[in-house]
């Protein structure tokens, strides 16, 4: 005969029959308001994917009853913008570049407008505080080292047009490559020599025999002192400022196998008032002459 419950007493809880250890499963009720809250969220979720653009399709997504579209509205703020902005870029466009920093008002304009521009578009290559990345190629804007010039004017140009681009009117150089031309014997004597004149310890004997090497081959675009040539985007050999390295075995490496970077003629991206910000932007850095 089984025990009848005491009255007034618990009964044992339900349970999933799961055991593990002697511990069990209990199975209890959610409580009602979390079930309700749950239910609501499924609810709102099915209402919001057919209000908003939510599910995929083969070309897109379903655009929502309520045709939002955060392109759209992202559009909508950057024509404003544009809008706002519309009269200072006008005046900016038909400026002197080399007056504009007579003007506050627009120099400021033009300041913040070329940071933003710079940091968009420039700063992947040359850092995002413009000091460019060592033995890499890409310049540091903020020395007073330029291969084609770092007025206003030449900045501006070499910006729109590119450094061997695809632009008609790029900035181009071409470095032969002297493997081609020279002997392993007179590249290392020409290293020593642009060693020498740059400064930086070198082989006495090899750098003199390299200076009528120097002379004979690389003095048409370095000059004959070495300190380059704007018109032609040579660099200066004396100022120890090396855009790929100014090791013996970077130099070497320079004088065999050459060097053409490329940098991207900016017209074909940016608006002309953009071009002008990020030039006197770049020249207000420090570094433009």
């Amino acid at each position: 005969m089984s025990a009848e419950p005491t009255k007034g007493a618990t009964p044992d809880p339900e349970t999933t029959g799961h055991n593990w250890d002697g511990i069990e499963e209990l199975n209890n009720p959610l409580p009602r308001w979390w079930l309700w809250t749950f239910y609501a969220t499924i609810v709102w979720g099915l209402a919001y994917s057919v209000a908003y653009p939510a599910w995929p399709l083969l070309t897109g997504a379903t655009p929502g009853l309520l045709g939002f579209s955060t392109r759209a509205e992202l559009a909508a703020d950057l024509a404003a913008a544009d809008a706002a902005n519309a009269g200072m870029s006008a005046k900016l466009t038909a400026a002197d570049l080399t007056t504009v920093a007579a003007d506050p008002e627009l120099s400021g304009y033009a300041t913040s407008a070329g940071a933003a521009v710079f940091r968009t578009h420039c700063s992947q290559c040359h850092g995002a505080g413009a000091a460019g990345v060592q033995d890499k190629g890409y310049p540091n804007l903020l020395d007073d080292d330029w291969l084609w010039g770092g007025d206003v004017a030449a900045i501006h140009a070499t910006v729109v047009h590119g450094i061997r681009s695809a632009d008609p009117d790029t900035r181009f150089s071409e470095m032969p490559v002297f493997a081609e031309i020279l002997e392993p014997a007179q590249i290392e004597q020409v290293v020593n020599h642009v060693l020498a004149i740059a400064g930086q310890p070198n082989d006495a004997g090899l750098a003199a025999a390299g200076a009528t090497v120097f002379a004979e081959n690389c003095a048409a675009c370095h000059g004959d002192a070495g300190k380059g040539n704007h018109e032609l985007g040579s660099p200066n050999l004396t100022d120890a400022i090396w855009l790929y390295g100014g090791t013996p075995e970077r130099i070497t490496e320079t004088v065999t196998k050459a060097r053409r970077g490329v940098m991207p003629n900016w017209n074909a991206r940016l608006s002309d008032d953009d071009i002008r910000a990020v030039a006197l932007y770049v020249h207000q850095l420090g570094g433009g002459e």
